[in-house]
């Protein structure tokens, strides 16, 4: 829960959309309904997601509102697992394995459509075997003032975790600069106002 500890890189995102009356009830269904899900049976190389407590990625129950909303933050994580193989150890066996065919049936080269089948048996075999990468990242949204902060700087996980939230929640999340930040006339004075005399035009 690097986000609750830091320090932490963060992106800033403006949240878009109409709250619901109700909404902590509304949100808390919606992130059980969208939570992260072990398949019932093994898979292969697709990616698997969805939502889990900030606190531990194995906890995907959000039916204690305490534990992840502390008014006006909503607080949890989307939890990434990908199966992945070991590119050149794979390759190697894939080929030892056409050889023993080749050897057993006395040929020298193997047809292509029986070395694919060896390769998807193979690949099954293993993945069933593999245990998946995981990433987690984690946000908090201020909903009151209609933010979130996403413990991220990849553009593709930052993609992936905006079209997540959309469907769980049908609100859009707009990039908000540093830029967009100061030209607010609160910050600009903000800033004037703890600069260096030399800035706010003193001392001429």
């Amino acid at each position: 829960m690097a986000i609750l500890t830091g320090p932490a890189t963060l992106r800033r995102f403006l949240v878009v959309g109409d709250i619901p009356p109700g909404f902590r009830d509304t949100y808390r269904e919606r992130l059980g309904e969208y939570a992260f899900r072990t398949p019932p049976v093994e898979t292969g190389r697709e990616e698997i997601e969805g939502w889990v407590q900030i606190h531990n990625l194995l906890d995907t129950d959000f039916t204690d509102l305490n534990r992840w909303y502390t008014d006006p933050y909503a607080l949890f994580a989307l939890r990434i697992d990908k199966k992945t193989l070991p590119a050149k150890l794979f390759s190697a066996t894939l080929q030892k394995q056409v050889e023993a065919w080749c050897d057993e049936r006395g040929m020298e080269r193997c047809p292509p459509p029986e070395k694919t089948r060896i390769k998807e048996a193979l690949e099954h075999e293993w993945l069933r075997r593999a245990l998946p990468r995981v990433s987690v990242v984690e946000t908090c949204w201020n909903i009151d003032q209609g933010y979130l902060v996403l413990h991220s700087l990849s553009d593709r996980v930052a993609e992936r975790f905006r079209k997540r939230f959309h469907r769980t929640f049908g609100l859009q999340l707009v990039p908000w600069s540093p830029l967009d930040w100061v030209s607010e006339p609160d910050h600009v004075d903000s800033l004037l106002a703890s600069a260096p005399s030399r800035l706010r035009g003193e001392g001429r």
